[in-house]
């Protein structure tokens, strides 16, 4: 099957035969329960020069993401992990990819909202995406907020979060800026719109506690994890917007782009500064990528 012009070089394997397709390859109907209501579990693994690190915490965290909205995890970690690096070696060992396991509802069950969970279906994506230069961006604080494990799956990788976040998106463009500082319901600063956040001051590397009301993400935890073990001092608290706006710098973590700036929030200017750098360093060592040119 071939798909759109539009779509990089793209390889997924369906359940339903058991097969790789080349192309952005159609998997729902208009019936199908996640395509109106949203019952769609997934998670996103990078692969570059022929490794990808952290591989099997992220498909560990897609079975995870799929029990949490009533989906049977039907795939095993080991076999999602053999599957990825069968794809991976569809493409040059150059390129950088995107790996995306995924879960979905294809029926509803006894109501027409909730999924049944014996019809889950799943498919694995693989595709090519360029590594973000990370040349830095601006961020502004937007007025909509992190919803709570009472209200939402927070602690889960699904779709349905999603259209939360891009609504920061869209309103952080409409003023001018890349992206959003999102606040939990408290007014507390929880995480970008796209990624998790960090800030340095006095030398001190400061994020967001993860306090059940966002991701703790995979690449966040490994990068506060490489920051300690290199002997920098890393404090997870509850942070205003305020701590942000007088940071010495600011970076963000996670898994599409990895670690990159924040050269802006609202009209200061901030520098690409050392604990960014180290950061970055850290985890490309880490990743066993080869070191970047400066």
């Amino acid at each position: 099957m071939t798909g759109s012009v539009n779509w990089t070089k793209t390889w997924t394997f369906l359940d339903v035969d058991e097969k790789w397709h080349e192309g952005n390859v159609p998997i729902m109907g208009v019936r199908t329960h996640a395509a109106w209501l949203c019952a769609v579990a997934f998670d996103g693994a990078r692969a570059y020069k022929g490794l990808a690190p952290d591989l099997d915490l992220h498909c560990a965290r897609a079975n995870d993401s799929a029990a949490k909205i009533f989906l049977k995890p039907l795939v095993t970690k080991e076999r999602w992990i053999e599957l990825a690096w069968e794809g991976i070696r569809k493409f040059d060992g150059d390129t950088a990819l995107y790996i995306r396991p995924m879960y979905w509802a294809e029926n509803g069950g006894s109501w027409i909202q909730d999924p049944d969970p014996e019809s889950t279906r799943w498919c694995l994506s693989i595709y090519e995406a360029p590594m973000r230069v990370p040349t830095g961006f601006s961020v502004t604080l937007s007025r909509y907020r992190r919803p709570t494990l009472e209200t939402m799956p927070v602690d889960a990788k699904v779709g349905c979060l999603y259209p939360n976040n891009s609504r920061s998106l869209f309103e952080a463009r409409g003023k001018g800026f890349q992206n959003a500082v999102v606040c939990d319901m408290l007014g507390n600063v929880a995480e970008l719109a796209t990624s998790n956040i960090f800030m340095a001051k006095d030398g001190i590397v400061y994020t967001p506690v993860a306090n059940g009301t966002f991701l703790n993400g995979i690449t966040r935890q490994r990068v506060i994890q490489l920051l300690r073990a290199d002997g920098i001092r890393v404090i997870e608290a509850t942070m205003s917007y305020r701590d942000f706006e007088t940071a010495d710098e600011i970076f963000s973590t996670g898994n599409y782009s990895k670690v990159v700036p924040v050269t802006r929030i609202d009209d200061r200017a901030l520098p690409i500064g050392p604990m960014y750098a180290r950061a970055r360093k850290l985890y490309w060592e880490f990743a066993g990528w080869p070191a970047e040119s400066k």
